[in-house]
């Protein structure tokens, strides 16, 4: 899968000074390098023996969407403040870069069902973080996460313990 980091471009200083901004943009463009992505996702996700499929805002929603078709799974989203229509539960989280807080609907997780959460990319754990306390508290089952990216120099996998982790690409 190492040849997927050709489509990975860095934009330094995005969105603020310090930051390397990972742009998966080149990867998307590219219908080999992003049916290669969602080839590798969808086995991992098929492991993790998942009901339902939560993408977080926004693009969680490309490749969760891609992989709830891929497998025939329901897909949930995960957005920020006043994007879903009904009744939502909420929770704040902290990023790399500062703070922020995502939704879910308050009927979107069956109890005992499981969930697979998919982001573009793992950085400090805090927006995967959310939305696993945001499953636990309508009493689903964390199945696993699923990222494109893994930063894995921010350690964002330790939030996300005990719950099965993997990404693709790791700088």
């Amino acid at each position: 899968m190492q040849e997927l980091k050709d489509f990975i471009r860095d934009i330094p200083d995005f969105p603020k000074p310090g930051i390397v901004f990972k742009d998966i943009s080149p990867m998307l463009k590219n219908p080999s390098a992003l049916k290669k992505t969602i080839d590798f996702m969808a086995e991992k996700l098929t492991s993790l023996k998942p009901d339902v499929v939560l993408g977080i805002e926004s693009r969680g929603f490309i490749f969760g969407g891609a992989l709830a078709v891929a497998t025939a799974k329901g897909f949930l989203p995960a957005r920020k403040p006043g994007k879903l229509p009904y009744k939502t539960d909420q929770v704040s989280y902290d990023l790399e870069y500062g703070s922020n807080c995502l939704e879910l609907h308050i009927d979107a997780v069956e109890p005992g069902q499981r969930v697979v959460i998919v982001d573009d990319l793992l950085a400090t754990g805090g927006t995967a973080s959310a939305c696993a306390e945001l499953i636990r508290r309508q009493k689903g089952i964390v199945a696993g996460h699923l990222f494109v990216v893994e930063l894995s120099f921010l350690n964002g996998r330790t939030k996300l313990d005990p719950d099965p982790v993997y990404s693709i690409l790791d700088y």
